[in-house]
């Protein structure tokens, strides 16, 4: 999986490398734009769609019944969250073509484009990490990665190159990956449906959960997406909104807003490469719920987070340092860009990277309101400080920093809290259900309540 997350953050630096040495400065800045664009509205609303299905998936498999009509709910969810984007995009159209996307029509198209394949790919990743198929879950990145720097690298080559040619080529990326994906999901269907599936240790259910006949599994439904997608596309406005805002407020200094996105993209390297772990922790979390572990809950998320710590640290320090190199030689910026701006913004993305572990955590105990309302608080500081009556540049670092510590600080008590109760669910329903007593001292224990929001229920 590492070597494809490679490949994709590989393809997306050099779409945006090979716009700012082959193109005019206004249209390297319109590509970056869109790039910002595309990794806002498609990740923003399909990537909940992923994490909830590998939810679901996860939690189905743990009862070892069919996967199937989880799918099937995902792709109609799926269907109905791409018609409202393509909706509010045409409502959209007047302003991001005139102001983020400097006039360049064809990009709108090539952004329209990005969200269907988004969706199929985000959808095929849900089940494939659900299913721990996580060969098949590299597979579509490095299919993505693959398909959108070779064809970039060859338009470059041979002198083709144009915003419009590289904002398609971008685009269709994600629909390779998707393409890609689709072998390792119908063999991993198949297997469940013949029932020869040999399920992960951590998605065993314990003794006394609902056995795979409970009517609650006969339907299975994924279940919380819309708080979900509400979340996870403020998540991706408060990753991507400081250079899109940038770019409109400095019109009349495109090399400067040029610079800017380059060294934002930049800052995000880090936070490209642990996206794909969500699909890691996700499903070992919702094991370990559904077994009532809460200290392995505990341990995965002190784990993840202190992994994200040593490379975000590693990560900010090299911004600093040769930060402004790299934005001027790998991304032809005409226009400085001091290394303590970039040095900032890589503490924003350790920031950031620290909000996604913590969100595959709540998700995984169904906390979707409790998330939602994080990056709710967050998305407005950040429009607000973005606004700021300074340079653009410095708002948008102050910005930056203050709404990812927003997130990080919400989210960590929410989780905090959520833990504790359920950690002292299952000793006080013992203590005072004479039936679940009566169960425990037969050796079977009570599964993990997990606290939905307006709620408590058993996993």
């Amino acid at each position: 999986m590492s070597a494809g997350t490679v490949l994709v953050g590989a393809a997306g630096y050099a779409f945006v490398a090979l716009g700012g040495h082959t193109l005019p400065t206004a249209d390297a800045a319109a590509l970056s734009s869109f790039y910002m664009l595309v990794n806002t509205i498609g990740p923003g609303l399909f990537i909940a769609l992923e994490q909830e299905t590998n939810r679901a998936t996860s939690s189905v498999l743990a009862t070892r019944s069919n996967p199937r009509p989880v799918i099937r709910r995902a792709v109609a969810h799926g269907a109905v969250l791409w018609g409202v984007v393509f909706l509010v995009l045409g409502v959209l159209y007047p302003f991001l073509v005139d102001r983020s996307l400097l006039g360049h029509w064809e990009l709108f198209w090539a952004l329209v484009v990005s969200t269907v394949t988004a969706a199929a790919v985000y959808l095929v990743r849900g089940v494939l990490g659900g299913m721990q198929l996580f060969d098949g879950y590299a597979t579509t990145l490095a299919g993505e990665g693959l398909m959108r720097l070779l064809p970039a690298l060859v338009v470059a080559a041979a002198g083709l190159a144009t915003a419009r040619l590289y904002g398609f080529v971008f685009a269709l990326g994600s629909g390779i990956g998707a393409i890609a994906g689709l072998g390792w999901l119908c063999r991993g269907v198949g297997v469940q449906r013949s029932g020869n599936a040999t399920i992960p240790a951590d998605l065993v259910a314990a003794p006394g959960i609902a056995p795979a006949s409970s009517p609650r599994f006969d339907t299975p439904r994924v279940r919380g997406l819309a708080p979900l997608v509400s979340a996870t596309l403020l998540a991706q406005v408060v990753a991507n909104l400081a250079p899109i805002v940038v770019t409109a407020r400095l019109t009349a200094d495109a090399a400067t807003a040029a610079a800017f996105a380059a060294g934002f993209i930049l800052a995000r390297v880090p936070l490209f490469v642990f996206s794909p772990l969500q699909a890691v922790v996700l499903p070992a979390i919702a094991g370990a719920v559904t077994q009532g572990q809460t200290a392995r809950v505990h341990r995965i998320v002190r784990t993840s987070l202190l992994a994200a710590a040593g490379v975000g640290v590693v990560g900010t320090a090299l911004l600093l340092i040769a930060g402004p190199w790299a934005v001027r030689t790998l991304f032809g910026a005409e226009a400085p860009l001091p290394g303590q701006v970039l040095g900032l913004l890589g503490m924003g993305t350790l920031l950031l990277i620290a909000a996604q572990i913590l969100q595959a955590a709540l998700v995984a105990l169904q906390a979707h309101l409790a998330v939602t309302a994080s990056w709710q608080l967050s998305i407005v500081t950040l429009i607000a400080l973005l606004m700021l009556p300074i340079h653009p540049v410095h708002a948008a670092v102050v910005a930056q920093l203050t709404s990812s510590a927003v997130v990080v600080v919400t989210m960590s008590a929410t989780l905090i809290v959520r833990l504790r109760s359920a950690a002292a669910g299952p000793t006080a329903a013992t203590a005072t259900s004479p039936t679940i007593a009566a169960t425990t001292s037969r050796g079977v224990h009570p599964t993990l309540p997990v606290q939905r929001d307006g709620g408590t229920s058993r996993s």
